[in-house]
């Protein structure tokens, strides 16, 4: 189903996968986001869109009221800014279905477990190696915002964030975001709140996206978010979830905001690598 002959991934570091991935890693480094257009054949597309209609039924629907950190608003620290962006309170009205609810025999399932895929993506990134999480829900997922519903400015948990749009939505839905608008060092509130105000415009990069593009971008420092859904389709994309270290599990909050319960390994998950808020 992938065009091999664009993205030659099942040619392990020969000369054209080396190309290819290095132009991948070029508009990664340019803009800090990388789209692989076509990635899917246009053959495959209709089984793509079945495959994710089938299973969409078993996302965990909730209304929530979420900053872009995901963290509880109800129990902010009083002491924090007025202006602090983790004030800021909107509406995520999007799904997900958990990856322990997708079959193993799903085209999506079946790129997120492909070694060759791990070693291609981990080549354009410019990374010695990415890891599939251990994480049995979040790992891999299908998003799912209907139309009306939208997934509002937030921060990912995970360092690279890998997405595949398997359909899109009749109008709207367009992905925009901030590129490396914080580092693991620094949270540049002061940026963040201006893009949550409307101000800073020129941090906010927009992607028109048709169904078969993969994305790459660095959705941990990348500000980003979906704009509401329009029309009557559901727009639906597979995340797929890798960390530059092996055994990374969600928190246990995080998990249940996404899909509404946690197992045993989310309540033993360790903590995060870095000092940033999420």
């Amino acid at each position: 189903m992938v065009d091999t002959d664009r993205y030659p991934i099942h040619r392990t570091d020969t000369p054209d996968w080396r190309t290819s991935a290095a132009a991948v890693r070029s508009a990664l480094d340019r803009t800090g986001c990388a789209v692989l257009a076509g990635f899917i054949r246009p053959e495959h597309l209709d089984r793509l869109r079945a495959e994710g209609d089938r299973i969409a039924p078993d996302a965990h629907y909730e209304t929530a009221r979420v900053n872009v950190y995901n963290t509880d608003v109800d129990d902010l620290d009083p002491d924090l800014a007025r202006e602090h962006p983790a004030r800021v309170v909107m509406d995520r009205g999007n799904a997900f279905v958990a990856r322990d609810r997708i079959p193993e025999d799903l085209t999506i399932h079946r790129l997120y477990r492909d070694p060759r895929v791990h070693a291609f993506l981990a080549a354009c990134a410019g990374l010695p190696a990415l890891y599939e999480l251990a994480d049995p829900l979040a790992g891999l997922c299908l998003n799912v915002i209907p139309p009306g519903r939208s997934h509002p400015w937030h921060f990912d948990t995970n360092e690279i964030a890998i997405s595949l749009l398997t359909r899109a939505p009749s109008t709207g839905g367009r992905f925009e975001y901030c590129p490396d608008i914080r580092a693991t060092d620094r949270e540049n509130t002061g940026d963040v709140a201006d893009v949550l105000a409307g101000r800073r415009t020129e941090l906010v990069h927009g992607l028109a996206l048709t169904p078969g593009d993969l994305q790459l971008f660095r959705g941990r420092y990348s500000l980003h978010r979906v704009t509401p859904v329009g029309g009557t389709r559901a727009r639906h994309t597979a995340i797929f979830s890798f960390s530059t270290r092996p055994g990374v599990v969600g928190t246990e909050e995080r998990t249940r905001q996404l899909f509404g319960r946690v197992l045993s390994e989310h309540r033993a998950a360790q903590p995060q690598v870095d000092d940033l808020l999420i």
